[in-house]
């Protein structure tokens, strides 16, 4: 049986990591229905073995290179 997932919203700051607790920024969707929120940290530590086990990973960890709209530029301090 073949079949797409649903689409996941994006991460918040509201969504933690399920090993400590900081902002998550990489969603694991096992193939059985649950899913595992992780840090860039753990994310990366354990990415590979839920894929291989199956998982769909939906990494967000390009944000952390984001600037965000409201950070004043070099010529405004």
């Amino acid at each position: 049986m073949t079949g797409a997932l649903a689409p996941t919203k994006p991460l918040t700051a509201a969504d933690r990591c399920d090993r400590c607790g900081a902002q998550a920024y990489v969603r694991a969707v096992l193939a059985g229905g649950g899913e595992l929120l992780f840090c860039a940290h753990h994310g990366r530590k354990y990415g590979e073995p839920l894929r291989a086990a199956g998982a769909e990973i939906h990494d967000e960890t390009d944000r952390l290179l984001e600037t965000p709209a409201t950070a004043a530029s070099e010529e405004e301090r």
